[in-house]
């Protein structure tokens, strides 16, 4: 049986967690918690998870139910190249959910898993609030427009090659 490993929270976390813990209903503030360890570790292993539940007094179940149950939480880091499709509607009627389906043959993963080399991550966002160019899809900060799934490919070789 593998130990359990331990994970210390900074400092910084530790005092946000401290404080919300003098408030009223301080469980109440797990998803600020998780927001702010989110932030300062990339995404939500399950040794901070345990860290956050022993110190917020929280089951782990609960925790870990939160933290796997809003898609703004992330349980694996993000690759290198962040893959972002649009799923908001002019993205997904202009055939967004087939360029998704693209991006996973392509790399053999899904909706939030990164490649085993680290390198790449697919996840979807709502809407990026470019609509007449749907479908979108953004690497990293770089936007592509009017994606088509056969469009796939040459995207990744072109992040590839600008590595």
């Amino acid at each position: 049986m593998d130990e359990k490993q331990i994970v210390q929270l900074p400092d910084e976390i530790c005092e946000f967690i401290d404080s919300c813990m003098e408030k009223p209903h301080p469980q109440s503030y797990l998803i600020a918690v998780l927001h702010k360890v989110q932030e300062y570790f990339g995404y939500l292993a399950d040794p901070i998870l345990d860290e956050v539940a022993y110190r917020m007094q929280i089951p782990t179940a609960n925790v870990s139910g939160t933290a796997t149950f809003y898609h703004f939480f992330r349980q694996q880091p993000k690759g290198k190249y962040a893959i972002s499709v649009c799923l908001g509607t002019a993205c997904f009627v202009n055939g967004a959910d087939e360029v998704l389906i693209a991006f996973q043959d392509e790399l053999g993963i899904q909706l939030g898993e990164t490649t085993t080399d680290g390198q790449f991550s697919i996840e979807s966002s709502r809407c990026v609030g470019v609509c007449a160019l749907a479908p979108v899809v953004l690497v990293n900060e770089q936007v592509y427009s009017n994606v088509t799934p056969q469009q796939v490919p040459d995207i990744l070789n072109s992040v590839r090659a600008a590595r």
